[in-house]
């Protein structure tokens, strides 16, 4: 059968001089249908244990761990890409309060607010959360102040287990250079997450554990930690106030120990 004829018929390319007729060819005749490669088997990791070395393609280092001071924990966490929510986030927001303080408070995500001002708890939840420190005579000048996620979620939801995972390696190597004497956590979100627990917040609250960060050094004080509830929860239910009211006497109580055996 000619090119010319072919063209006629309206075939415009030819992979091969003769069109074949397949109907007449045997199977064992026919050409085998090519197919996409499949991609070769990933490499098996090799288990350390048994005397095998560990594929570093796989394991990776997150860039906090970087950090040998809190200004460049700031900076690396200004540099991270690894979490989607800071595309959508005006500022990345990092710390407020008195670096050399006794307690660190840690939150959960900053929301409207706080992302427009670049500082945790600056919302109607700050403000709750300025009374409630007056309560015990302390003030931004005598606490520090972060969260778990630095850049605000969408409409101000929950942020994921995925955002989590990306950001909590942030604030355990915050908390491990800041090394405060105290930490409360606000909400069952950072509380849940630095104690790797899904225990809720209404049992684990007003219960003082120490507290190591995980790739904190052998000799590693740890610190005292304490669960309240979330100054945004409390607006929603008043009636819970009395308890966050009992765990920050007993956050009085101990910084009123230390500066009395200071």
């Amino acid at each position: 059968m000619s090119r010319k004829f072919l063209h006629t018929l309206g075939v415009s390319q030819v992979f091969q001089e003769m069109p074949r007729d397949r109907l007449n060819e045997s199977l064992s005749q026919a050409a085998p249908i090519t197919s996409a490669k499949s991609p070769p088997p990933p490499s098996q990791k090799k288990d350390v244990m048994s005397g095998g070395q560990e594929d570093t393609s796989v394991s990776k280092v997150h860039p906090a761990y970087a950090a040998k001071n809190l200004q460049e924990l700031r900076h690396i966490m200004e540099s991270f890409d690894g979490c989607h929510l800071k595309l959508a986030a005006t500022n990345t927001v990092f710390c407020d309060g008195n670096p050399d303080a006794d307690v660190m408070l840690i939150g959960e995500a900053p929301g409207e607010e706080e992302d427009k001002q670049g500082k945790p708890f600056v919302g109607r939840s700050g403000q709750l959360l300025d009374k409630m420190l007056q309560a015990i005579g302390l003030d931004r000048t005598s606490v520090y102040i972060s969260n778990i996620v630095p850049w605000r979620p969408p409409a101000n939801r929950q942020p994921s287990t995925e955002e989590i995972a990306a950001c909590l390696p942030f604030i355990e190597h915050h908390i491990l250079l800041k090394k405060p004497k105290f930490l409360l956590l606000l909400g069952g979100v950072a509380t849940k997450s630095l104690l790797y627990t899904s225990e809720g917040i209404m049992s684990l609250r007003g219960k003082w554990r120490a507290y190591t960060p995980p790739h904190g050094d052998k000799g590693f004080e740890p610190i005292e930690l304490l669960p309240t509830y979330h100054p945004a929860f409390l607006l929603r239910s008043p009636g819970q106030k009395v308890y966050a009211w009992e765990d920050l006497k007993s956050l009085k109580e101990k910084l009123n120990k230390i500066h009395y055996m200071g």
